[in-house]
């Protein structure tokens, strides 16, 4: 019998920590897929975590968990396949400590990420961008800050994670050289020139305070640096506030990795190359930015007007008529 706990813990410690020296990121989404996981095992086999033996997490056993993360918790199939990755990184390196369970850990490693349908990725257009920008009511602190949030993030396309762990001294505001400083995905620091109105709107919101360098740039009321629910909650509020003057954001769920995905589309759309674009987002490929390749509309209409034959004008299709064009839309 192999315990469980000594292997998971020097998992973490020697492995990810120490050999992989795996970001803070990285461990944050494998501590919280085994908490997940230990409190499925605690739950259905009445065992504490600290008691439980390898053998217990066979290859039958996680895969009723992976369903569980699906049925009972709502998780998309990217995720259940993130948290799976996780459990495989985990064996590998118990296939190294335990030998003598070599063929529970294969059976393990044998199970397969589940395929998931490819959708189109969602973004703003540029009114529904105007009317969220527009909602942050800047007569207060915190409405200068939203602005200035929702701002930096469409114009940058920072992730989330990147934009909460901003300090004041990754802020460059010098005329014609101004720029943000983030550390991303995978360790990778990159720097991103900021336009006027971005400079504009985050002068706008440092005037009310000035913090020390190495302070958070983005605050709650109490001070404290903006958690990711608490992005996403500010930004499902001006969604809301906005979509009374664009209708098309009532039916639309805008996320902050939404505002990313806007910021790689506003730049295809003005012809950036995609190495560019790859670069920008900090991505670790260009074969990444693909995705923003099929979702853009423009650019097929670029190509189908390029395809025309000499001397006709190609046009497209719409009815002539409010019925006819109920009836087209159904």
């Amino acid at each position: 019998m192999r315990p469980l706990a000594p292997l998971l813990q020097a998992f973490f410690t020697d492995r990810l920590l120490e050999q992989r020296q795996a970001s803070a990121h990285t461990v944050a989404a494998y501590r919280d897929a085994f908490r997940l996981l230990l409190a499925f095992a605690a739950k259905a086999l009445g065992t504490a975590p600290s008691d439980l033996q390898l053998a217990d997490l066979d290859a039958p056993f996680l895969t009723r968990f992976l369903s569980q993360l699906e049925t009972e918790r709502g998780n998309s199939v990217r995720t259940r396949n993130a948290r799976l990755a996780a459990l495989h990184s985990f064996f590998r390196y118990a296939a190294l400590r335990a030998p003598e369970c070599a063929a529970l850990i294969q059976r393990v490693l044998a199970i397969p990420p589940k395929r998931a349908a490819k959708k189109l990725i969602a973004f703003l257009t540029r009114p529904e961008i105007e009317a969220v920008l527009a909602a942050p009511d800047q007569a207060t602190t915190l409405g200068r800050r939203d602005h200035a949030l929702l701002t930096l993030a469409i114009q940058t396309g920072l992730r989330v994670s990147e934009l909460v762990h901003l300090r004041r001294e990754d802020l460059r505001l010098d005329r014609g050289g101004a720029s943000v400083r983030c550390h991303g995905k995978g360790r990778k620091e990159r720097v991103t020139p900021l336009i006027r109105q971005s400079v504009t709107a985050i002068r706008r919101y440092l005037e009310a305070r000035d913090p020390a360098p190495d302070a958070p740039l983005f605050v709650s009321r109490l001070g404290q640096p903006l958690s990711r629910d608490a992005v996403e909650r500010l930004l499902e509020k001006h969604r809301a506030t906005a979509a009374a003057q664009c209708p098309a954001l009532s039916r639309k769920r805008v996320t902050p990795h939404v505002l990313r995905h806007t910021s790689a589309m506003l730049l295809l759309e003005s012809g950036i190359d995609r190495s560019v674009i790859a670069l920008w987002l900090g991505h670790e490929s260009i074969e990444t930015t693909e995705i923003y390749l099929h979702a853009s509309l423009a650019i097929k209409e670029k190509a189908i007007a390029k395809t025309a034959p000499p001397g006709v004008r190609q046009r497209r299709y719409r009815p002539g008529d409010r019925l006819l064009a109920f009836l087209e839309a159904l």
